[in-house]
């Protein structure tokens, strides 16, 4: 539970293609549904630092 050692690659990855922290917000919502509560919310918090200047 809670692994994300490669999601900061792939959110950063997903930043530099041009994805807002509104979009990456959206998808992480999604994210709950198929994925469980406890990973979203480690995704959401990962985005949220690498979002964090994006205001």
């Amino acid at each position: 539970m809670g692994s994300t050692e490669q999601l900061d690659v792939h959110l950063n990855i997903g930043k530099k293609n041009g994805i807002t922290k509104d979009e990456i917000a959206a998808e992480i919502t999604h994210l709950v549904f198929y994925a469980g509560w406890p990973k979203a919310w480690s995704a959401f918090n990962r985005a949220k630092q690498i979002w964090q200047n994006d205001d």
